[in-house]
């Protein structure tokens, strides 16, 4: 890994995580959060109806929201990567640029 998560990373990761409806401990250990991590983000993303808790089935379930954030997160992340992409091809061809530019 080694990659820095930022907090929509993390959610999408537990949203992922809870669409197969999912309790605590294995939501803890695939989205890879401690506990302490873990209670604020299911705390806050419950708030925002992204999950919710099934107190039947004793486990935490997305919602429709939820499933939305997902999709939309996916776009995202498809979109985020065409861009990085093409800054890292602009970037190359400024440097055949400045090489062709230089007298070395």
């Amino acid at each position: 890994m080694g990659n820095y998560r930022g907090r929509i990373d993390i959610i999408a990761d537990i949203l992922q995580v809870v669409s197969q409806n999912a309790k605590k401990t294995q939501i803890m250990y695939q989205a890879n959060l401690s506990y302490k991590v873990l209670q604020r983000y299911l705390r806050d993303i419950t708030k925002a109806s992204l999950i919710r808790f099934d107190t039947a089935e004793r486990c935490y379930v997305i919602t429709q929201k939820g499933q939305d954030f997902l999709e939309d997160y996916k776009d995202y992340v498809k979109t985020n990567k065409s861009i990085e992409k093409r800054l890292n091809d602009i970037g190359s061809k400024k440097k055949n640029l400045e090489k062709l530019c230089s007298n070395k």
